[in-house]
C-alpha cells in the first residue's frame, strides 16, 4: 500500500486563513497591522520567486509588505544602515534578508544586527539561544513548519523515535530542538554518520534535511514511518527534454512512497508551510512588541 502523501500547500493554505483572521480581528481590535520587511540583495532567480511569493501572502494575510530589493553591488554597510533603519520603524514587527547574500557580505553580521524581536526567520543568536533552552521565541519557519506538517500526520509526537538527517543552523538543529520540545527521542544524523541506512530504520519519523538529492532510499524506511523530506534539489530531465530540469527532494519519493505510512512530495510539501510560518512568526512578533499574549506558534495550526 502506498504512503498517504501529507499535502503541504492544503496544510498552509489553512495555517494561513487562520493568522490572517487573527492579524485583521488584530487591527480591528488594537489598532495594530502587522508588517513584514523583506531584504532581497541581487538577482537570484529563486530568491525573486521566494520574496514574491512571501509579499503576495503577507498582503493577502492582511499584513503591512515593505519590500526591498538591493542590488548585487550593494555594500555591507548599506545593508547594515537599512537593517538599522528597519528595527526603529514602529510599523514593522518582522525583518527577513532573503539568503544566500553575495559573497563579500558576512550574513553573520546582517543576521546579528536584526532586532531580536523582529527576527522572524529565528536565526539570531539570541533566539537560537531560547530555543534551546526551551524558552518561548520566535523559531526558524522551515523547522517550525516541518514539526507542524508531522504533528498533522501523527498527532502526539511524545515517545517517538524521530531521526533528523542534517545538521545545519537552518533546520537540522533547530528541528531536533523542536522535536524534543514535543518530547520525542531524537536522533541527529548526516551525511558522515557510520551506517546511516540502519540508523534510519528505526525512525518512527524521518526529517530529512542533507541537500543530496533522493540521497534516502526506500530501504532505508522503517515500514510505515512518516517521512518529511526538506530537500529542494534542482536536477536534470531529460525526458522532459534536452537541458530541461525538475525538482527533487533529499528522498527517493518513488521508492519511499512504497514504504512509508505518510510522506511529504516535493514540492508541494514543506515550502508552503515555510511561508505560512513565517508570517505566524510575524504575527507573534506583533504581539509581543505590543505587549499582547504572543500566541503559541505551534498551536496556531491547531
Amino acid at each position: 500500500m502506498e504512503a498517504n502523501i501529507i499535502d503541504g500547500r492544503a496544510i498552509a493554505s489553512a495555517l494561513r486563513a487562520k493568522i490572517g483572521e487573527a492579524a485583521h480581528a488584530l487591527a480591528a481590535e488594537r489598532g495594530i497591522r502587522p508588517g513584514l520587511a523583506v531584504i532581497l540583495v541581487g538577482s537570484n532567480p529563486a530568491s525573486q520567486v521566494y520574496v514574491r511569493n512571501k509579499v503576495r501572502d503577507t498582503t493577502a494575510a492582511g499584513m503591512r509588505s515593505f519590500e526591498h530589493r538591493l542590488p548585487e553591488t550593494v555594500s555591507e554597510d548599506e545593508l547594515l544602515t537599512l537593517v538599522h533603519t528597519l528595527n526603529a520603524d514602529d510599523q514593522v514587527h518582522g525583518i527577513l534578508v532573503q539568503l544566500p547574500l553575495p559573497a563579500h557580505i558576512d550574513a553573520g553580521r546582517i543576521i546579528e544586527a536584526i532586532a531580536p524581536k523582529k527576527d522572524v526567520d529565528g536565526l539570531h543568536p539570541l533566539n537560537a539561544g531560547k530555543l534551546s533552552a526551551g524558552i518561548q521565541g520566535l523559531v526558524p519557519c522551515t523547522p517550525l513548519g516541518c514539526v507542524l506538517l508531522a504533528k498533522h500526520a501523527l498527532g502526539d509526537l511524545s515517545g517517538m523515535d524521530a531521526l533528523v538527517i542534517g545538521r545545519s543552523n537552518l533546520v537540522g538543529k533547530p528541528v531536533a530542538q523542536l522535536l524534543l520540545a514535543e518530547n520525542a527521542t531524537v536522533t541527529i544524523a548526516h551525511s558522515r554518520s557510520s551506517d546511516l541506512p540502519a540508523i534510519a530504520r528505526r525512525a518512527d519519523l524521518l526529517i530529512a534535511a542533507v541537500g543530496r538529492p533522493e540521497m534516502v532510499r526506500g530501504d532505508w524506511i522503517k515500514p510505515g514511518a512518516t517521512v518529511i523530506d526538506v530537500g529542494i534539489n534542482r536536477v536534470p530531465a531529460p525526458e522532459k527534454g534536452t537541458g530541461q530540469f525538475k525538482l527533487v527532494g533529499d528522498v527517493h519519493f518513488s521508492e519511499a512512497r512504497q514504504v512509508a505510512g505518510a510522506i511529504t512530495p516535493v514540492p508541494g510539501g514543506v515550502g508552503p508551510m515555510t511561508i505560512a510560518c513565517l508570517l505566524a512568526n510575524t504575527l507573534g512578533a506583533a504581539c509581543a512588541i505590543h505587549g499582547l499574549p504572543q500566541p503559541d506558534l505551534r498551536e496556531v495550526a491547531g
